[in-house]
């Protein structure tokens, strides 16, 4: 018998994954490429919601496992996933400065922002105001991590591409049975996949459609993450990835114009030089309206679970949260109620 059966190999599915592993579960992941967003998702982590420089939900502890974890996988992958840089928040006036030292006085900002203002000037952007920097902060190669962790799956044959059939699931008194194979857990970890989720669907996972680029800018020079409207992230090679949009009402992974548009009026707010857009790509982040992730367990079929939710956060979020998830399954340590997916008023369930 396979302890668990996960459903997804975006970040959430692979966090569960190598969290079950380092303790010594037996596991079989399925996934059929049908959700995009933890591929072309821009990897940034970042402790500080810039846009009100407010802190994000428990991030001191999200970095802490966060670090452990992408250390591990990077040690048993032999590649760099964790690439360690600072995010620096561009300012466009004096008040954007004061606020910025203001925001710095807060106990839960102040180990995150650094009283000391960036004063560098980058060839091709105008920066009169200066920079505040973000500490703690870097960015994750998803796309790289996603493939490596993937071939290491199919290397322990324990990854199998195939869509999931709900129909085929059948409850015993201590497993589940799919597929002629016996389980005794299975983690759902779909992202905005969960609409097909006949067991997790009434839950109020709302997908925010972000289109994302890669421009070449010759004219560039930068070896740190830009953060304002949209982040540009230097890549090497004259390259940099530039994100995102935030579109509510778009549910498909197809680049727009409209996007296109918006994006480039954004990179021509932060920098002053021609630059030429490489790919043009889009997912669905499966958010939340109250900003936390979706974890738990089924109310009536207790061999079910669920990890989702991770949103704009998934790099930081995914490692704590499938860390969360396991000890409630395996320990029965509660889950705090802000990600509990009990904190939702159920609706309906599948009997």
């Amino acid at each position: 018998m396979v302890d668990y059966l996960i459903v997804g190999s975006g970040l959430a599915g692979i966090s569960f994954a190598e969290v079950a592993l380092l303790n010594n579960k037996s596991i079989m992941v399925i996934d059929d490429n049908s959700q995009s967003s933890s591929k072309i998702a821009g990897g940034l982590y970042n402790p500080v919601i810039l846009k009100r420089f407010s802190e994000v939900w428990k991030a001191k502890e999200q970095l802490e496992i966060m670090r452990s974890f992408y250390e591990t996988v990077e040690s048993k992958l032999k590649s760099q996933f964790d690439y360690k840089k600072p995010i620096l928040r561009k300012f466009f006036s004096i008040e954007e400065q004061n606020n910025w030292f203001t925001a710095s006085d807060k106990p839960s900002l102040s180990p995150f922002l650094s009283l000391s203002l960036v004063t560098k000037k980058y060839e091709g952007i105008d920066s009169p105001f200066n920079y505040g920097e973000v500490l703690h902060t870097g960015y994750v190669d998803t796309a790289s991590l996603l493939q490596s962790y993937k071939e290491y799956l199919l290397h322990l044959e324990c990854f199998r591409e195939e869509t999931f059939d709900y129909s085929k699931i059948t409850f015993g008194d201590d497993c589940i049975q799919y597929k002629g194979k016996e389980f005794r857990n299975i983690i759902f970890a779909e992202g905005f996949g969960i609409h097909s989720n006949p067991y997790f669907n009434h839950l109020p996972l709302d997908g925010t459609k972000g289109e994302l680029f890669i421009i070449k800018a010759p004219m560039l020079k930068l070896d740190v993450i830009i953060n304002t409207s949209v982040f540009i992230l230097p890549l090497g090679d004259d390259l940099f990835k530039v994100g995102a949009t935030y579109n509510w009402k778009d549910k498909n992974d197809v680049p727009t114009e409209e996007g296109k548009v918006e994006l480039v009026d954004r990179i021509k707010e932060i920098i002053n030089c021609e630059f030429e857009i490489v790919e043009h790509f889009a997912g669905v982040r499966p958010t939340v309206k109250d900003r936390r992730p979706l974890i738990g367990t089924h109310s009536e079929f207790t061999q079910i679970h669920l990890l989702n939710g991770l949103g704009t956060r998934g790099v930081m979020l995914g490692p704590a949260m499938a860390k969360a998830l396991f000890e409630k399954i395996e320990y029965q340590v509660p889950l705090d109620k802000e990600i509990d997916i009990n904190r939702i008023k159920p609706k309906h369930y599948i009997r």
